[in-house]
């Protein structure tokens, strides 16, 4: 199906609409080789509440966005490389059915489906675009990944001390490093990684303890590599290694819809 579509109007179309659906707030989408494989509009397990998202699939990104008005504007486009991404299925919970987890080593979050169904396709097309990717450049499955943000609703009190309760003047805040639900005093240090930002980020006390004793053993590990390299057959043991809201509304698409075949027409995902 890539092959077949790669290179042609109707695909070179598809995406330049997608392209005017985000306007100018979006980033440019075509380039060689890019195919737009299939959309749909899933439910987003955010910090506040659930919402709904469109999410198109590429055959090397997953691009997803707020929608402003469905199939015709859409706005805070999010665009993931897709062999950046893990999935893991999830058991469904009283407030959201059919979920699962797309991590990557910079943001991970939990999306849900309209139906079993759907999930499974959703998730069938993700893993094929992901294997013949990693095929195609030689990489090997990320193993790296951030940490899910537990909802804001999930707990009345941090997370850490289990002590301070969360009001209208008790803010909750989020570690990024185990993405837990903390209060002000549980989350005052501030640690740098890399891998997620540029800049230091909020992490909670147990995390900045355990970050910073990975980057000592780090430190010590680069001291002792050049002892190591001096010593003739010296071959380390598997122990050296160091491990916006709103209120939009999704449409319902029927869950027997066929995908990515020929007789289907484009959106297929919610007819």
């Amino acid at each position: 199906m890539v092959d077949h579509l790669a290179n042609t109007e109707i695909n070179s179309q598809r995406i330049a609409a997608v392209e005017n659906c985000f306007g100018a707030s979006g980033q440019p989408l075509a380039v060689p080789g890019r195919v737009l494989l299939g959309e749909g509009i899933l439910t987003k397990e955010c910090r506040k509440k659930p919402k709904p998202r469109i999410f198109f699939l590429f055959n090397d990104i997953l691009v997803y966005g707020s929608i402003v008005i469905n199939k015709r504007k859409y706005n805070s486009q999010h665009i993931i490389p897709l062999e950046d991404v893990t999935l893991e299925t999830l058991p469904d919970t009283l407030q959201m059915k059919n979920r699962w987890m797309i991590k990557t080593s910079k943001k991970s979050f939990v999306v849900s489906a309209a139906s079993l169904t759907e999930r499974k396709e959703w998730i069938s097309h993700l893993e094929e675009c992901i294997r013949h990717l990693l095929m195609k450049t030689g990489r090997q499955p990320s193993t790296e990944h951030a940490a899910p943000w537990i909802p804001d609703k999930a707990t009345d009190i941090c997370m850490r001390c289990m002590q301070t309760k969360f009001s209208t003047l008790t803010r909750r805040h989020h570690c990024r490093k185990c993405g837990f639900v903390v209060c002000a005093d549980c989350s005052r240090q501030r640690f740098l990684m890399p891998r997620l930002s540029p800049k230091p980020l909020r992490v909670c006390n147990l995390c900045y303890r355990q970050l910073l004793a990975e980057k000592k053993k780090e430190a010590d590990g680069r001291r002792l590599e050049p002892i190591r390299s001096a010593i003739p057959g010296y071959e380390p043991s598997s122990g050296d290694d160091s491990d916006k809201s709103d209120d939009d509304k999704a449409n319902q698409w029927p869950a027997d819809t066929a995908f990515y075949t020929s007789e289907v027409s484009w959106s297929s995902f919610h007819s």
